[in-house]
């Protein structure tokens, strides 16, 4: 298993052990260059959100991502923790619905449609 891989399997680990709801990881390898994998995960409360972000960067950063940060740091709907090669976005279940990045991701973008 390479690193990312091992990564992504920690990070939903500390998701999972941390109470995040309805964990969800995308593999982005074949459909865009911004990263490897995408974790989708939902949050109870704005507290519940920020302490798993927390708990994300720390998880990176102690696995050799020093360049992680967390965006929407004003938000309390929705977190998004960059970790180079993964990208994990923390919601609260009603923006998650509104955004359905699960959907725009699992479908096939047109390039790959003409492709096949």
């Amino acid at each position: 298993m390479d690193k990312i891989s091992e990564l992504k399997k920690i990070i939903i680990q500390t998701l999972d052990i941390n109470k995040a709801l309805d964990i969800v990881s995308i593999d982005l390898k074949h459909k865009s260059s911004m990263a490897d994998y995408m974790i989708i995960a939902s949050g109870t409360s704005s507290r519940h959100i920020q302490s798993l972000s927390e708990q994300v960067l720390d998880k990176l950063k102690d696995n050799g991502i020093k360049d992680s940060k967390i965006e929407g740091k004003d938000s309390n709907e929705w977190k998004l923790v960059d970790g180079i090669d993964l990208v994990i976005h923390i919601f609260h279940p009603e923006k998650r619905k509104f955004y359905e990045l699960e959907k725009m991701w699992a479908e096939l973008i047109p390039k790959e449609k003409l492709i096949i």
